[in-house]
C-alpha cells in the first residue's frame, strides 16, 4: 500500500501553482506627490522609521567604544544622530494595502508581502526634513539621554505623545480622527 503522503504534496502544490498574485503601485494624491511636507497620514510611519534609523546609528556608534566606556561624548552622538539624519533614506518607500497608504522599509512593521513599494521621489527629502526637525525639537543631548535610558523606547519618546505623529485621539492607530472629521465637515 502506498503512503498518501506524496499525494498530499502534489495536490497542495499544485493549489499554490493554480494561485495567482497581483499588485499595483500605491495611487498618489497632489499631497502626496507635491507637498513639500509629509503627508499627515504617513507622519506616524515616518516617525517610526526616524527612530529606528537613530536607535541603529547610536547602537552601532557605541559598539565600536571600548568595553566598559560604550557611552559617546557630546561631539560624537551629535554626530550620530546628524549622519542618521543626513542618510540617502533609500530604503523607504510608500506601498498601499488594503486602500491604505503606509510607509515600508527597515524598522517598519510589513501588512503584506506582495506589495509594490514607490521609492525614491519626495520620500528621501521629506524623511531627511522631519529627521532634521527632530533633532532641532528634542535636540541632539535629549535624544542621547532617552537612548541611554531606554535604548528600545526612542520611538516612544519621539513618536507618541502629546501632539506627537503617532498620537492617538480615539484609540485608533497613526490617525487622527479629529483632524479626519474636520475636513470631513468641511466637505
Amino acid at each position: 500500500m502506498k503512503s498518501p503522503l506524496p499525494n498530499l504534496l502534489v495536490l497542495s502544490f499544485l493549489h499554490v501553482a493554480q494561485t495567482s498574485f497581483s499588485a499595483s503601485s500605491p495611487q498618489l494624491s497632489d499631497e502626496e506627490t507635491y507637498s513639500a511636507h509629509m503627508p499627515e497620514h504617513l507622519r506616524c510611519d515616518a516617525c517610526k522609521a526616524i527612530a529606528f534609523q537613530m536607535q541603529e546609528y547610536l547602537a552601532k556608534a557605541e559598539s565600536k567604544r571600548p568595553k566598559g566606556s560604550e557611552a559617546l561624548s557630546e561631539s560624537e552622538y551629535m554626530d550620530v544622530l546628524e549622519n542618521s539624519c543626513s542618510q540617502s533614506w533609500d530604503k523607504y518607500g510608500v506601498k498601499e494595502v488594503n486602500g491604505v497608504k503606509h510607509f515600508a522599509g527597515p524598522g517598519l512593521k510589513s501588512q503584506e508581502n506582495l506589495t509594490v513599494m514607490m521609492m525614491g521621489g519626495p520620500w528621501p527629502a521629506r524623511l531627511y526634513k522631519m529627521c532634521q526637525d527632530y533633532l532641532g525639537e528634542f535636540g541632539e543631548e535629549q535624544l542621547y539621554e532617552e537612548y541611554r535610558r531606554r535604548p528600545d523606547a526612542l520611538e516612544g519618546f519621539l513618536c507618541y505623545g502629546r501632539r506627537r505623529a503617532c498620537t492617538r485621539t480615539d484609540g485608533t492607530k497613526g490617525r487622527n480622527i479629529v483632524k479626519e472629521k474636520q475636513l470631513q465637515s468641511e466637505l
